[in-house]
C-alpha cells in the first residue's frame, strides 16, 4: 500500500496493484533518459502537458522501479494499464503531483 508521505502512489498495471515512487534515483534515471538536464527541466517538460507514449513509459517505469519493482521499460510497454491510455496519463499526473506537489503551492 502506498505511503503518500513518501511520495508513493498505487496503480493497477498488468492486472496487479503496484506501488510507484519517484525516488532520487528514479528522478536521475528520468533526467538522463529524457535528456532533461536537471529537475527543473524535468518538471517543465511535463508541465506543458504534451507527453508522448515513450514519456509515459519512461515515467511510469522509473516510478515502478523507484517503488521496488524490477521491470524494464520494454516489459512495461507490453502490459495493460487500468483505464488504457487515459489511465496511464492519470498515473503519470498523480505520480508527478506526489513528487513535485501541486503547481503554485
Amino acid at each position: 500500500m502506498a505511503n503518500s508521505h513518501r511520495g508513493e502512489i498505487d496503480a493497477v498495471i498488468g492486472g496487479e496493484r503496484q506501488t510507484l515512487c519517484l525516488t532520487l534515483g528514479a528522478l536521475a534515471e528520468l533526467e538522463t533518459r529524457l535528456q532533461a538536464g536537471d529537475l527543473v527541466g524535468l518538471a517543465e517538460r511535463f508541465e506543458v502537458g504534451r507527453v508522448s507514449a515513450s514519456d509515459l513509459i519512461a515515467l511510469i517505469g522509473a516510478g515502478l522501479r523507484g517503488g521496488g519493482n524490477e521491470i524494464s521499460d520494454d516489459e512495461l510497454a507490453r502490459l495493460t494499464v487500468e483505464g488504457g491510455l487515459t489511465g496511464a496519463a492519470k498515473i503519470a499526473a498523480e505520480l508527478l503531483r506526489a513528487t513535485f506537489g501541486e503547481a503554485g503551492t
